[in-house]
């Protein structure tokens, strides 16, 4: 599984009368740059905000306003299109569509077309604080969460008033992620927990310093994200806090040392399927952390006691598969060996973090995957989505 997960998708955008409706037309095109067929569905309100002409610019597709639009291609038969979509996408969406939707209204297209589909409804609301926290308004988003529907919360920040509070259209990527969980939910993981690490893990030597490594966290990431969008439910232990898009649907746990991400994992791990452990783990740390910081005063030398580090991946145990990685800069197959028996791995993954497109920080690798079975299998240069999905490929098979 290489394409992104929206690849190929009929996504129907619904857009209410809003100020947030200029992110509508940038979801849209990021939508669109996915992979998704997208098609928009107006209200009147929304149309006052900005043109359908925008929208059909983004999309190639038209763009829906009127349910007897004798010029439109589908605008009579609603019922073909809810019945196309793989999901309905409601950004923004009002208080007053809400509350529509609510009392089960089909008074324009866009009502008629949610009323008519089977697909998943993503609900994202975006409005003033007092009218998205009124009684009313909350009733009627408990009643469409009773409904099946998937209710993305707003976010905190200024508003079109000027005022501040909660009631802007959530984050974009938010809102991707949550429809990639959403589409995801009956993949080839579904039922299943998953626990990734991610990142180098920080080692104090006061408030001010630390020993790191240079994983950027991004090849953790990926394996998350990959195994939400398959359906299974992920703990993320990362150092490096990820991405809105990535982080919807997860439940991240937020760690610094080694230490601390040892003990997450620890409670992770019980009544998981799989632990894929891609964080670069500090074998030392500092033997005590000072107070304050450290002054350098005029010493020339400064001399830094580190002491062993717990190996995560060798005393968590448990009836899950476990999958590690190793970073090597030379003898990658004898490496990877030795480390696949001494931590009882299932399988794991090594890359020689010295070759171009490899290393930390890219946004490609190219690994060797060295099962417990014996079998080798070196895969070419991917992006780092795909390497991810091909290590699922393997759980997959390794979970039976």
């Amino acid at each position: 599984m290489t394409e992104h997960p929206l690849s190929g998708k009929t996504i129907v955008l619904g857009v209410s009368g809003s100020i947030a409706v200029y992110k509508a037309a940038d979801l849209a095109s990021r939508l669109v740059q996915a992979g998704a067929r997208v098609e928009t569905v107006m209200t009147r309100g929304a149309a006052e905000f900005i043109k359908p002409l925008t929208f059909q610019a983004l999309t190639h597709r038209p763009v829906l306003t009127d349910m007897f639009d004798p010029r439109s291609e589908i605008s009579i038969d609603h019922v073909a299109l809810a019945r196309r979509a793989d999901a309905v996408l409601l950004a923004p969406a009002t208080a007053q569509l809400i509350a529509r939707l609510a009392l089960g209204l089909a008074d324009d297209v866009l009502t008629a077309t949610v009323l008519a589909t089977a697909a998943p409804i993503i609900v994202c609301p975006a409005m003033e604080t007092r009218m998205y926290q009124h009684p009313a308004t909350q009733a009627n988003l408990a009643r469409l969460r009773e409904w099946g529907a998937v209710i993305v919360p707003p976010a905190r920040g200024r508003l079109a008033s000027g005022e501040a509070g909660i009631g802007r259209l959530a984050d974009l990527g938010t809102i991707l992620g949550t429809l990639r969980w959403v589409l995801g939910r009956q993949g080839d993981l579904a039922g299943r927990r998953v626990v990734v690490s991610a990142g180098g893990t920080r080692e104090a030597i006061d408030p001010v310093r630390y020993i790191t490594n240079r994983s950027s966290g991004k090849m953790g990431h990926a394996l998350a994200a990959a195994a939400r969008d398959r359906g299974a439910q992920v703990t993320l232990v990362t150092t490096v806090a990820p991405d809105p898009e990535t982080a919807a649907g997860i439940h991240v746990e937020q760690v610094a040392s080694a230490q601390e991400m040892l003990a997450a994992v620890k409670r992770a791990v019980a009544g998981a399927d799989a632990l894929i452990m891609a964080a670069a783990v500090a074998d030392f740390r500092p033997a005590a952390a000072a107070a304050e910081k450290l002054k350098k005063g005029t010493a020339e030398e400064w001399t830094l006691r580190l002491v062993r580090n717990p190996d995560i991946l060798a005393s968590v145990e448990g009836p899950f598969v476990k999958i590690g990685f190793a970073a090597e800069t030379s003898d990658l197959r004898t490496n990877a060996l030795a480390k696949l028996k001494a931590k009882g791995l299932d399988l794991i993954v090594a890359n020689d973090v010295t070759e171009p497109g490899s290393g930390f920080e890219a946004d490609t690798n190219r690994v060797t995957l060295f099962h417990a079975s014996g079998q080798v299998e070196p895969l070419p240069l991917l992006p780092k989505p795909a390497v991810a999905h091909a290590i699922l490929d393997r759980l997959v098979q390794l979970l039976g």
